[in-house]
């Protein structure tokens, strides 16, 4: 089905750090935008684009209807993206149900293209630091806590109703944005935070494969225009040990960097303690004994396949994380 632009496009999450360089690309492109915001959501991101608002939730299927009325294309970016959970519930109810409901209501509605936003938790990890791919295996068992396997369980869902039953979904594999507008922020912006502010004195033996938001938001509108339906898209960068991460954002704020390799099983107490003490404060522990089961793996990735299908690009990762830190130093998060 060719695509209709004349349509507007409806995106979740344009609220937050992804979901917002979304609506920012395609407001950019000439697209008409409409945004699915929860009425108490930070809407700073939003500030200054010309753009329709539509109140809602995910876990309101009558608002979700509502919102697509119209629509000729929808971005599902909107995820609860947290490493701890107090209640997994929630985020199970918010990723996946919300996930389902929503895929619904596009195919009840006759939505034209859905681009729908998962994750690089989906793939599977290979050993040695080796860059993992779109089919590297991986089983829901595999998934360590409830962000990863609720991510897993909802791509299942778009992809089995795009093969089943002709909903016209692509699914795109974002792997470690970083850049502005990471207002909450996510757990990678968090420890963006914490390095410039000179507050991680030491490290764990692990890699992200890094990208810039906007490079993300730029791989999602080619794979609306360019994408298969049912195949999904890794958008990623650079892959970096973590040891490198910490000591480019070192020489970003002009501090020095950390030294001290700690082996994960050391860290284990200090993560069971943390997320204790967040069972009573309620607020999301910096240091996750899940985060630290993901850290045995170097996360790399390839975007090959998106390079060779979508045309995609992305900037180096020293760009990516020079713009994060300069976005969180005019917030004032960091010195």
């Amino acid at each position: 089905m060719p695509l209709d632009r004349a349509k507007p496009v409806l995106v979740t999450g344009a609220t937050g750090f992804v979901g917002a360089a979304v609506a920012r690309a395609l407001v950019a492109a000439g697209r008409r935008v409409r945004a699915l915001v929860r009425p108490t959501s930070d809407d700073s991101n939003l500030s200054g684009l010309d753009l329709e608002r539509r109140e809602g939730s995910l876990e309101d299927a009558g608002s979700l209807v509502a919102a697509l009325e119209g629509c000729g294309a929808l971005y599902h970016v909107a995820a609860d993206y947290r490493l701890w959970v107090p209640r997994p519930e929630t985020m199970y109810r918010a990723n996946v149900e919300g996930t389902r409901l929503l895929m619904e209501a596009a195919l009840a509605q006759g939505v034209g293209r859905v681009a729908y936003t998962s994750s690089v938790a989906v793939p599977g990890l290979r050993d040695n630091g080796v860059p993992a791919d779109e089919i590297t295996p991986s089983v829901l068992d595999d998934m360590i806590g409830p962000y990863k396997r609720s991510k897993f369980m909802a791509e299942e869902i778009v992809r089995n109703m795009a093969m089943e039953r002709g909903l016209p979904a692509i699914v795109v594999n974002p792997s470690t944005p970083v850049g502005p507008g990471d207002v909450k922020p996510t757990p990678t912006g968090r420890m963006i935070v914490e390095a410039a502010s000179g507050r991680m004195p030491a490290f764990v033996d692990t890699g992200l494969n890094i990208v810039h938001v906007d490079d993300v938001a730029a791989g999602h509108l080619l794979a609306e225009e360019r994408g298969i339906i049912g195949e999904r898209y890794i958008l990623g960068g650079e892959n970096l040990t973590l040891r490198e991460i910490l000591r480019r954002i070192a020489a970003i704020v002009g501090r020095r960097a950390p030294s001290v390799n700690l082996p994960v099983p050391a860290l284990m107490p200090i993560a069971f303690a943390a997320e204790a003490v967040a069972r009573i404060t309620g607020k999301e522990p910096f240091v996750t004994r899940d985060g630290l089961r993901l850290a045995r793996k170097k996360m790399f990735f390839s975007s090959d396949k998106a390079r060779r299908e979508l045309d995609y690009t992305a900037r180096d990762a020293q760009a990516a994380l020079t713009d994060a830190v300069a976005w969180f130093v005019g917030q004032r998060t960091a010195p």
